[in-house]
């Protein structure tokens, strides 16, 4: 089981998770990206439990502000 950990505070909404993994990540109202299904985990922290990590880890890496934790 993995556990996918969005930051949101540090997110400036550049887009990259979202095109490289539109599955899990969309934009948000406000700008910002906004990991699907998640569940919040108090202030701006959102998380996704999955059984594999699939393209989340692509969208880590890309991640200029490092927002996007992958824990496996």
């Amino acid at each position: 089981m993995a556990k996918i950990v969005h930051e949101k505070d540090k997110c400036i909404g550049c887009g990259a998770c979202v095109s490289l993994c539109p599955k899990y990540w969309e934009m948000g109202e406000d700008g910002k990206a906004a990991l699907k299904n998640a569940v919040n985990s108090g202030g701006e922290k959102h998380n996704l439990e999955l059984e594999k990590v699939g393209c989340n880890r692509d969208a880590a890496e890309s991640c200029p502000t490092q927002c996007i934790l992958v824990l496996e």
